[in-house]
C-alpha cells in the first residue's frame, strides 16, 4: 500500500508531466482535465474494465477516479468522440480548451506512459473504434 507522502509525490509527478506535454504552466487546469478525461474513460468501459484501469492510479488520482461514480449507469449508452469530447469540455466551460482532442491525446500518452502496456491495451479494446483512434500508439509517445 502506498504512504501518503509516496502517493502526493507520484499525482504530482503525473500532473508536473501533463502540464509539461500541454506547455500549460498551470497545474490546477492540468489536475481538472487529467480528472476530467479518466472520468470519461471510466465512464466509458465497463466495470471491470474501470475497476483494473482504476487500480493502476496513484492512491489520490484512484480516489479523483472513482468520484461520483455509478458503477450501475456505465458503460454509457452512447460512446462516440462527440460524446467523450464533449464530456471533458465540460469542466473547462470558463476557459475552453483551444484544441480538446489534442489535449485529451496528451491524456492518453500520459497513461500509456504510467499504466501498464497490457492495461492500455485492454482498455483501448474495450473502446469505441472513433475514441481509440485517438490514442496514441506506445511507440509515438515520447520517453
Amino acid at each position: 500500500m502506498e504512504g501518503l507522502d509516496h502517493t502526493v509525490q507520484l499525482t504530482h509527478i503525473w500532473i508536473n508531466d501533463l502540464d509539461a506535454r500541454l506547455s500549460w504552466n498551470d497545474k490546477a487546469r492540468s489536475y481538472r482535465l487529467l480528472k476530467a478525461v479518466l472520468h470519461a474513460l471510466r465512464d466509458s468501459l465497463k466495470i471491470n474494465e474501470a475497476v483494473d484501469l482504476g487500480a493502476q492510479l496513484p492512491g489520490l488520482l484512484r480516489g479523483a477516479y472513482y468520484e461520483q461514480w455509478r458503477p450501475a449507469t456505465t458503460p454509457a449508452r452512447s460512446r462516440n468522440i462527440g460524446q467523450f469530447l464533449s464530456r471533458v469540455d465540460e469542466s473547462f466551460k470558463r476557459d475552453p480548451l483551444a484544441d480538446p482532442a489534442r489535449a485529451i491525446m496528451a491524456v492518453f500518452e500520459l497513461l500509456t506512459e504510467k499504466i501498464t502496456e497490457g492495461e492500455i491495451s485492454d482498455v483501448k479494446r474495450c473502446l469505441p473504434k472513433e475514441i481509440r483512434n485517438i490514442w496514441p500508439e506506445p511507440d509515438s509517445v515520447r520517453h
